[in-house]
């Protein structure tokens, strides 16, 4: 770890007042000790975790849909989604985990749903979804431990912010959306409902946090905004992938 990683871990840890332990979420093994120290530190099992790692090369270098490079498309599954699985089976293995305790991993609507530039992230966030269904079950049915997806509203992150056209898809399902879109904070709020007891008997369940975005059609808003300046010779002048 570099001495900057190391830093900005001292950091954080003095800021949330909790200690922070390092890991490759792609490595079991690294996996392992996480869940290890953690029950360490805190005198015993855990109560809930939340899966929040997303990343895509493709995305990153710009590689578009259609000429995806291959290894990387492993690197984006690896770290998005399978590693979903690897975190689950670790904790599973090591008993890790209270009985009723919860785990949250974050999605977007593009997992069903076709949303240019959001690239192979799709796919990830689709794989990740089945496998909360898949091992909310074994899990659930053993441990009676829930398992559940959050679709939260496109939301300003590191790895987002490599999504191709992130700012017009943020103000479009602004405009959608009867709520408006919901903040990181809303999120954050959202999932501790899902990490209390008042949410024991929901499990195996993708739950869309997104201001009503993943019901809408069309909204007056939105409909108004494409009135004043979406013509099609605009878009077809302007906009990529017509126009570039």
């Amino acid at each position: 770890m570099d001495e900057e990683t190391i830093r900005l871990r001292e950091e954080i840890a003095e800021q949330i007042k909790a200690p922070i332990i390092a890991a490759d979420a792609t490595s079991v093994e690294d996996l392992e000790k996480v869940f290890t120290e953690a029950q360490e530190k805190l005198g015993g099992k855990i109560d809930f975790v939340l899966h929040s790692v997303a990343m895509s090369p493709n995305v990153r270098k710009h590689r578009t849909y259609d000429d995806l490079d291959y290894n990387f498309l492993n690197k984006t599954l690896d770290i998005s989604a399978i590693s979903f699985h690897k975190m689950l089976q670790v904790a599973k293995k090591l008993d890790a985990i209270n009985e009723w305790g919860s785990v949250v991993a974050l999605t977007y609507v593009a997992s069903q749903r076709t949303f240019f530039g959001y690239n192979d992230m799709a796919d990830a966030k689709s794989m990740l979804e089945s496998i909360a269904r898949s091992f909310g079950y074994i899990y659930g049915r053993e441990k009676h431990v829930r398992i559940n997806t959050v679709s939260q509203s496109p939301t300003p992150t590191t790895a987002g912010s490599g999504v191709l056209g992130l700012g017009d898809l943020m103000g479009f399902a602004e405009n959608m959306s009867p709520l408006g879109n919901a903040s990181a904070e809303d999120c954050a709020d959202y999932v501790l409902t899902l990490f209390s007891d008042l949410t024991r008997k929901v499990t195996m369940q993708n739950l869309y946090h997104d201001g009503g975005f993943s019901s809408m059609g069309m909204s007056r808003r939105a409909m108004k905004t494409y009135e004043k300046g979406m013509r099609f010779e605009d878009v077809h002048e302007n906009q990529y992938p017509f126009g570039k």
